[in-house]
């Protein structure tokens, strides 16, 4: 076992299966005390059971770890209280945050219903904030406190998953934010973008329209070759090596930074400039000028119908 993490203790949410379990175990493994939440879900959000969170806390007690089994939901105020609790109330302390719990209902924009859309937002995105509120408050008395984050390239923009988008970028300005606010206390907000061969990921690789945009992209047979690899190649525990650095005390330098990884890839966002290019005159721009002049210089080399995003 390691000590980077040495007696430490840390939330992560979704912790059951995928890439939250790698997660907790990994933070387990360099010592810290985990409280492995996992609401026992199936990939849509139905359903629930306690056998993922027991199962977890239970590996890593085998494994001569600290572990408690948290069952709350995050997408409610009282639920991520509850959560956030179960640390202090065992383990007299929160070191670590990783929200990781979610899901995703993936339709195309005009599919998706409201109640839909808002499921997705709860669990995603406002679990995130109700957890990292109770926390913050917490880590600023402590003086010392990791937020790690969970966002996707599905942020940047793919089809088919409006809602999960959505709250996936919702997730990127949350973390710069707190950055900002609790940096002079001694804690750190940071996302990560991973790619790993989970549930989510592989319901993803099912989705017929993204399968047909890739092989138009690439061709049928190396579209499918590429799959098959991302799914094989990119495990869980290449991304929770990355959290655990987040989490320890050598990123004390690291706060407001979002980072991509997958296998022995990673990767940081640079912050992004306010415009990449400028066109200027004195006066305001008329219509009739900006259909002239758009087309030659800040449009000139956009397309309609955009191919989906993804990393590789």
């Amino acid at each position: 076992m390691g000590e980077l993490l040495k007696g430490r203790v840390a939330v992560v949410t979704g912790a059951g299966k995928g890439l939250g379990r790698a997660e907790a175990i990994g933070l387990a493994a360099q010592g810290a005390a985990v409280v492995v939440n996992d609401l026992g879900t199936n990939i849509d959000g139905s359903s629930t059971s306690p056998e993922p969170a027991d199962a977890v806390a239970g590996e890593i007690k085998q494994a001569g770890g600290a572990a408690m089994p948290s069952y709350e939901s995050v997408a409610t105020e009282e639920g991520a209280g509850r959560i956030i609790r179960a640390a202090i109330d065992n383990f007299g302390r929160l070191d670590v945050l990783v929200n990781n719990a979610g899901f995703t209902r993936d339709r195309m924009v005009y599919n998706v219903s409201a109640d839909e859309w808002d499921a997705v937002m709860k669990t995603n995105l406002y679990g995130t904030f109700y957890c990292t509120r109770q926390a913050c408050a917490i880590m600023k008395q402590q003086g010392y406190g990791r937020i790690i984050n969970t966002s996707s390239h599905a942020g940047l923009g793919n089809m088919g998953q409006a809602s999960y988008s959505a709250a996936k970028e919702g997730i990127i300005g949350l973390t710069r934010t707190v950055a900002r606010d609790m940096g002079r206390y001694g804690v750190t907000c940071n996302a990560i973008r991973p790619v790993a061969g989970t549930r989510g990921f592989e319901e993803l690789v099912k989705e017929k329209g993204l399968r047909e945009a890739w092989a138009r992209m690439w061709g049928e047979k190396a579209a499918a070759t590429r799959v098959k690899q991302m799914l094989e190649l990119n495990r869980p525990e290449d991304v929770a090596s990355l959290v655990v650095y987040l989490a320890s005390q050598a990123a004390d330098n690291v706060n407001g930074c979002v980072f991509e990884v997958w296998h022995g890839h990673i990767g940081i966002y640079t912050d992004p400039p306010p415009v990449a290019q400028v066109i200027r005159k004195d006066g305001r721009w008329t219509p009739e000028e900006l259909a002239g002049k758009m087309p030659e210089t800040l449009t000139r080399d956009k397309v309609r119908e955009l191919p989906p995003i993804f990393p590789f």
